[in-house]
């Protein structure tokens, strides 16, 4: 079969797609034929070796978590399944990016026939982050809360999850993420120079932001605590892990939200229409670097996929 592999760390040139033994499900797991794969932002960082003090490759590595397919084999043991389900699933293993994957049958959800391929397989990684920010920050109906990079692949989930909380939300964005912001129920406040006076001018009446996350990083957990004045019990940030020791900010994300009955949840908001997931680009696996170059770009809306 064919899989993604990197033997050193380094940027998207060092990705081959190179060919493997298809793996054996072993007890409790499932052999699933991948469909459609999604790529993350921190799958490039651990590539890159930025974060190997965290979580350090073995080489050769592969990569991937996201990703739906149908079920090939069963492992012993596994009645939650049959060959042949359409499943929406994630790894821990760095194996997703692959034409055949084994899963733990744990880690699977059915794949309602309304959601398309590309979707199920970009749900995972974001979907889950996006959950647990909306919770980390304990967001209530009433609330508003500021969301940093509220257009890209976890910032768009986050900001339709917050909205269902009956939050007000502020979507801090790019100019050409402006109306899609809009259309989703948030208030598009442009980035850069004068924020915070763009932010309160644009809360009119009730200029007041009781939480804030942040899916970009740079200084935008200082941003939240000493010019919004947000508490920060409050601030949740998926890029800034020294934030957390420093200022007492949490970074609850993927790992904390990771389960199969979110996953469930996700899909069927999905397949009800009351959720939506931007698809940027798809490439096929051959062009898994093509696909890394794009995201490295920024300013991505929304999610980047494989399909296979």
């Amino acid at each position: 079969m064919k899989a993604v592999r990197f033997d050193e760390y380094g940027d998207a040139d060092v990705l081959t797609v190179a060919d493997v033994p298809v793996p054996d499900p072993g007890a409790g797991q499932v052999l699933v034929r991948v469909k459609a794969a999604g790529i993350n932002p921190g799958e490039a960082k651990i590539r890159e070796g930025q974060l190997h003090a965290r979580w350090p490759a073995t080489f050769p590595s592969g990569q991937g978590s996201d990703l739906a397919g149908v079920v090939d084999r069963l492992g012993p043991g596994v009645t939650t399944v049959a060959a042949g389900d359409e499943v929406i699933g994630w790894v821990d293993t760095r194996s997703a990016q692959a034409e055949y994957v084994v899963v733990d049958a744990d880690n699977l959800a059915g794949k309602p026939a309304e959601v398309p391929w590309e979707v199920a397989g970009a749900l995972g990684v974001a979907g889950f982050t996006a959950w647990a920010a909306i919770r980390a920050v304990n967001l209530t109906a009433g609330d508003t809360v500021a969301v940093s990079a509220a257009a890209g692949g976890v910032g768009s989930l986050t900001v339709q999850l917050a909205r269902r909380a009956g939050a007000t939300v502020v979507g801090i964005a790019g100019p050409h993420n402006q109306e899609w912001l809009r259309e989703h129920g948030a208030i598009p406040v442009r980035y850069g120079e004068d924020l915070v006076g763009r932010i309160f001018d644009a809360l009119l009446t009730t200029p007041q932001v009781d939480a804030f996350i942040d899916t970009h990083g740079g200084d935008y957990v200082e941003f939240a605590i000493n010019e919004l004045g947000v508490e920060p019990s409050r601030v949740d940030t998926i890029v800034r892990f020294d934030a957390v020791r420093e200022y007492g900010v949490k970074s609850e994300g993927n790992a904390v939200g990771a389960s199969a009955a979110n996953l469930a949840e996700l899909a069927q908001l999905i397949a009800a229409g009351e959720l939506e997931v931007p698809i940027a680009a798809t490439y096929p696996l051959d062009q898994v670097r093509e696909a890394y170059a794009r995201l490295a770009t920024g300013h991505v809306r929304g999610k980047i996929v494989l399909l296979l």
